[in-house]
């Protein structure tokens, strides 16, 4: 990586960092090459058209089924890449200046203690921006092959987060959080550590309640033989189903879905028709745009404390 249009503080952070920042940039590419490898193999062997008239992978595609592997595991790979950009930023990048003592080296240059911290931020928030857009474009190489298999839909975790914007926030935020955490605790290993918990945790909460963002649709319909439930429309993906009385009212905690009918089941006797709730796809951006606000909300107030703290303590 080239530091020759970096000055100062900048230049210093990437000198720094540089293996890290070459380590980062060789993992995209390896990336790229496992990815689109798999890509080309899983198009060796056509596809086969099945009676409703759609395509589906031959069965004999063992490309096919390498790549939709690999897309589970990086899809699970980009979920956790904010808990390792926020861990790198709270303990290597801060945590260990304040620990050993080097960031007073950095503020003899006439250098104030918001240029130094600015730099450092910039710089690592600078790189984990270009690395995590450029994983995300690897990630669609290989998703738009396999787009809709199980557990690689639209809304899945993994997908969801990569062919998004909202990956791009938890990156974002992570550093942000990662810069506040690394300036509190000030010891390496208990920054990276504390960061990751923070950021789990924010992962599994917006996580749980995303699908809560945008009111579901419901879609109705009569009861049908052998209990099966009504298909989901739109590519959607289901949130809730049940059934319905004769006044139309819901039954709760009751529910057919495998293979049973109503009187099999033991559901009650003035059921006469069922209902799901689901979240079609055309709610996908919404949702992605009004969770990007609150992790973009949350770094800025982590932003915010981190600059005043460190305000107060090397004014």
């Amino acid at each position: 990586m080239s530091t020759l249009a970096l000055k100062g503080t900048y230049w210093v952070t990437v000198r720094q960092y540089r293996r890290t920042l070459w380590t980062a940039g060789a993992l995209a590419a390896l990336s790229l090459a496992v990815i689109g490898g798999l890509r080309i193999w899983s198009g060796q062997i056509p596809d086969r058209r099945l009676q409703d008239g759609t395509w589906a992978p031959a069965d004999e595609s063992r490309g096919y089924e390498m790549l939709r592997l690999a897309m589970e595991y990086a899809g699970t790979g980009l979920i956790l890449l904010p808990l390792l950009a926020g861990a790198f930023v709270a303990g290597p990048l801060v945590a260990r200046e304040f620990e050993s003592g080097t960031y007073r080296l950095g503020l003899t240059q006439s250098v104030t203690p918001t240029a130094w911290l600015r730099a450092k931020l910039l710089t690592a928030g600078g790189a984990a921006l270009a690395i995590t857009v450029v994983l995300m474009g690897v990630y669609r190489i290989g998703w738009t092959r396999v787009a809709g298999s199980y557990q690689l839909s639209w809304g899945d975790r993994g997908p969801y987060e990569a062919t998004g914007i909202v990956l791009v926030a938890y990156v974002l935020a992570a550093v942000a959080v990662g810069t506040l955490v690394g300036q509190l605790i000030r010891r390496t290993v208990l920054a990276m550590a504390a960061t990751g918990l923070v950021m789990g945790l924010v992962l599994f909460v917006l996580g749980s309640l995303r699908w809560s963002f945008v009111a579901v649709e419901t879609v109705t319909g009569p009861v049908r033989r052998g209990g099966a439930p009504i298909d989901v429309p739109d590519n959607g993906i289901m949130t809730d189903l049940g059934m319905l009385n004769r006044d139309g009212e819901r039954v709760e905690g009751w529910s057919c879905v495998d293979g049973a009918s109503p009187e099999t089941c033991g559901a009650p006797t003035d059921v006469v028709g069922q209902y799901v709730d689901y979240h079609p796809e055309s709610h996908f951006w919404p949702t992605q745009l009004i969770e990007t606000g609150i992790l973009l909300a949350l770094a800025a107030l982590a932003l915010l404390a981190a600059f005043r703290l460190l305000r107060a303590r090397l004014p």
